[in-house]
């Protein structure tokens, strides 16, 4: 057990949580099992219903009496052209026939509905007593974080600048997630252009520590105990992982998906808008590559999320990864075929073995 501004707060072992991963990554079996290994699990909720939600939360807390969390993510206004989306539709349609798809996506996410499933997610985040929510893509509104903590809730802000940190702290959020521009899957930029938002962890973590008073979580390619170490002599409280779980065996990922991770290395990764609409890191494969030339007028996101939905369903029931979205981080080299149990003892020996926690 090692103590840590984190671990006091969110009641941990160890500081080690487990990046949410929405999609059905992010398994109850996955959750428990890092939640029961001293560290924090944490269900990607971004993509669920209210129901679905319910029904995981209480999964979870059938495998494990430990602290566990959710993520959600905070919706935006958005709207886009007839024009803009019938370019994306006529872009998708030969990857589609190629697919053998005969259905795509007609009905289009709308911001309202949008705004009412995130109140709804809310209600049962509060009703569930989840002890941890950590919210991506902005900050909820004062209300929804003055619930959460009136609830007891231990509320958590992703930031990728000193500035969208600085942010986080004044909404009067618990800790900071500092993701790296290492970090696999979406960017969670909020306050500026993405572009002007890809800090390294090296350099982002230790900015945001001196600049912030709450605790600061580095994500972004850490993926083992020097990871770890690193961090904390950088000022970090805890680390969070992605790519290291999203391998485990208890994840939801796709074999595929995990395998095209174990074949990858450092430099086959790149940021695309092809998937969704909104800036991520994944593997790079022919669709990436296919949609590049009209990935600048793609609609933004949720809208392009919905329009390749069916195409990465399908693709994926196909065994075909040339057309999945295959989020990662820039560390696959360092990826393992382990369990979370083997996992978390991995990274928990060899931090000690380097001294952990770093004095200097």
């Amino acid at each position: 057990m090692w103590k840590t501004e984190i671990t006091d707060l969110l009641k941990i072992d160890y500081p080690i949580i487990q990046a949410p991963m929405a999609g059905g990554i992010t398994t109850p079996e996955l959750v428990a099992a890092v939640s029961n290994a001293g560290g924090l699990g944490m269900i990607g909720a971004g993509y669920l219903s209210s129901v679905q939600i319910r029904d995981q939360i209480r999964e979870v807390k059938q495998r494990t009496k430990h602290p566990f969390g959710i993520n959600l993510f905070v919706p935006a206004l958005y709207q886009e052209t007839d024009e803009k989306v019938n370019k994306a539709r006529a872009a998708l349609l030969p990857l589609q026939e190629e697919l053998g798809l005969k259905t795509h996506s007609t009905e289009l996410p709308r911001a309202a509905d949008d705004l009412k499933t995130f109140i709804e997610q809310i209600n049962v985040v509060l009703e569930e007593k989840v002890p941890i929510c950590s919210f991506t893509f902005g900050i909820p509104g004062k209300n929804v974080v003055e619930q959460l903590r009136n609830h007891h809730i231990k509320v958590l802000g992703t930031a990728t600048t000193v500035e969208e940190a600085k942010l986080i702290e004044a909404a009067e959020m618990d800790a900071i997630v500092a993701q790296g521009s290492e970090a696999g899957g979406h960017r969670g930029t909020f306050a500026d252009r993405f572009e002007s938002s890809l800090v390294g962890t090296m350099s982002l973590v230790p900015q945001v520590v001196d600049s912030v008073k709450i605790p600061v979580i580095a994500a972004g390619g850490i993926m083992d105990g020097r990871g770890m170490n690193a961090a904390r002599c950088l000022g970090a409280s805890a680390v969070q992982l992605g790519t290291a779980f999203l391998t485990c065996h208890e994840s939801g990922a796709h074999e595929i998906y995990k395998n095209k991770i174990f074949e990858a290395a450092e430099n086959d990764t790149v940021l695309t808008r092809s998937f969704s609409g909104k800036m991520a890191r994944g593997i790079e494969n022919r669709f990436i590559r296919e949609m590049k030339p009209v990935e600048n007028d793609l609609p933004v996101y949720p809208i392009q999320n919905e329009l390749t939905r069916e195409l990465r369903k399908y693709a994926s029931s196909q065994n075909t990864p040339d057309y999945m979205s295959l989020w990662c981080g820039q560390s696959p080299r360092l990826a393992k075929k382990i369990s979370v149990t083997q996992l978390m003892e991995r990274i928990i020996s060899q931090a000690e073995k380097l001294g952990f926690p770093p004095s200097w």
